[in-house]
């Protein structure tokens, strides 16, 4: 008997590194789709392209899996650069948001398709299709129609299909956006486990941000076909590189910087004390406000607001308030007593270290 093929995860993986180095691709003269781009992608790196429509995102995507080309730079997988080399001379595969399946096949017949074009034995190409079909959890539907499964099974049949041929990179571009919200929380889960398992390099696609911070080793953020920073989901979202990021990954409290010295810096809601850096906006993550009612004891600089609103996400509640008529966004965690009510006015208290100093848009 001969022995089982070796599991995907203990194949040597260096051969999925990326570098992108200076790529641009431009559309026509005034359409810009990427502008001068330069990364580098770790093997093993589960790595997302984040950014909103537009920004340059799939079209990098296209220019890794060799369905488009750039003007000009180099992208080089495993060392080796791709110039002029075919997708099928690629060992790249991509999941696409539309899934792509052959609807008159079934789920086996899907993720074969590949595996024929390799011409593999046919023990060879049954091996894979077992194996994969039990590492993605559809081992039990391979002789479904496509038109019998939901939308999480057809994701997983478009994602077996691509990982069945063992690239050593995997492109997926916005593959869950299709999905309700709990359906792709769970496979959101499901696809960084699968990741780890594999070690195999992801380059994801997407233009949500919790989806980006929730699965990613590192995000790229993109604008404008240029990368605007490029780091942990922690460092993106906590230190943003400039004003666009901060809005982009969500962040209302971004106060402009009306003076600035060696003690602080003064905003439209007042001064703050501290070793702040030069630029031109100070940003509050809505974690960095505490509320305090004013009959309770607080600190001595603390600021007035006002609660407008308050909006219960379960686990915490979302507080927008105003303060000297400038409005700011404090969320607190629910710890099972009632907080302020809408109307109520609140002492704010500001945990500087967690404030950071921006730039402006397009500032650097």
């Amino acid at each position: 008997m001969s022995e089982p093929a070796p599991p995907m995860q203990q194949r040597a993986r260096s051969a999925s590194s990326i570098g992108i180095d200076q790529v641009s691709r431009r559309f026509a003269a005034d359409a810009v789709a990427l502008d001068d781009v330069s990364l580098d992608i770790q093997p093993g790196e589960f790595f997302t392209l984040l950014g909103p429509s537009g920004c340059g995102k799939t079209t990098l995507l296209r220019l890794l899996a060799g369905l488009d080309q750039p003007d000009s730079g180099l992208i080089h997988i495993g060392g080796r650069s791709m110039q002029g080399v075919p997708p099928h001379r690629r060992s790249v595969n991509t999941v696409f948001q539309s899934y792509a399946l052959f609807p008159h096949r079934n789920v086996r017949e899907n993720i074969r398709f590949g595996l024929e074009m390799q011409r593999l034995s046919a023990a060879e190409i049954s091996r894979r299709i077992e194996r994969t079909a039990a590492l993605i959890g559809i081992d039990k539907l391979l002789e479904r129609g496509i038109d019998q499964l939901s939308g999480g099974q057809r994701q997983r049949v478009a994602l077996a299909r691509a990982l069945v041929n063992e690239p050593d990179v995997l492109l997926l571009d916005e593959p869950l956006s299709a999905l309700d919200a709990g359906l792709r929380g769970r496979l959101q889960i499901e696809l960084r486990r699968l990741q780890r398992q594999l070690g195999m390099t992801f380059v994801f696609v997407t233009h949500d941000q919790e989806e980006a911070m929730v699965m990613s080793d590192r995000i790229a953020v993109l604008n404008h076909g240029r990368l605007a920073q490029i780091g942990t989901p922690q460092a993106i979202y906590e230190k943003p590189a400039d004003e666009f990021v901060a809005r982009f990954m969500g962040h209302e409290n971004l106060l402009p910087i009306k003076k600035s010295d060696a003690t602080g810096i003064e905003t439209p809601i007042g001064r703050f004390s501290g070793d702040f850096a030069e630029g031109a906006y100070l940003l509050l993550p809505p974690q960095s406000l505490i509320l305090h009612r004013l009959d309770q004891p607080a600190a001595p600089d603390c600021i007035e607001a006002v609660v407008d609103e308050c909006l219960y996400r379960g686990g915490m509640t979302e507080y927008r308030l105003s303060c000297s008529d400038w409005p700011l966004v404090a969320t607190l965690a629910n710890q099972g007593r009632p907080g302020p009510a809408a109307g109520d006015r609140v002492r704010l208290e500001v945990v500087t270290r967690a404030a950071a100093v921006l730039q402006a848009e397009g500032d650097g």
